[in-house]
């Protein structure tokens, strides 16, 4: 699978959740992967309330975001994102900008609750690296 979301924001997030941790590229891999897995299975689900509604445009409803951030406070490029929620979804389908900031908002959130708990496991390992084991040892988990 070809990874749409660039490793470097992703990198940054599991940093500010790592504390004096240090993170493998790896790790940033991993999380990315995951992120757009994610990413992709939400914009299905908004695509079916899009067609529930008669709507051929996801909007920030459809991912059941009520507030839109401002696109300027997420680590997360919009435009990745984007690419990510058309990766499962049929072309007839549009993606309005309000709905690509709100998934990119879910989305980063999701990867930091991710992050501080690889940490965590990083921590508990005794390791002074976030490794990619971290990221999939979360998974298998909690989900």
């Amino acid at each position: 699978m070809n990874v749409e979301l660039p490793f470097a924001p992703v990198d940054t997030i599991i940093r500010r959740n790592a504390g004096d941790l240090r993170v493998s590229a790896d790790a940033s891999r991993e999380l990315a992967t995951r992120i757009q897995e994610h990413g992709s299975e939400l914009a299905i689900d908004a695509a079916e309330r899009a067609t529930a509604d008669g709507r051929k445009t996801l909007m920030a409803a459809d991912f059941e975001v009520e507030t839109v951030i401002d696109k300027d406070d997420l680590e997360l490029p919009v435009a990745p994102v984007d690419r990510i929620a058309r990766l499962e979804i049929d072309d007839r389908y549009r993606v309005a900008m309000d709905a690509r900031i709100a998934l990119a908002d879910i989305l980063e959130d999701y990867a930091d609750n991710v992050a501080r708990a690889a940490a965590i496991l990083a921590h508990h390992a005794d390791r002074r690296t976030i490794i990619d084991d971290d990221i999939e040892t979360y998974f298998s988990l909690f989900e």
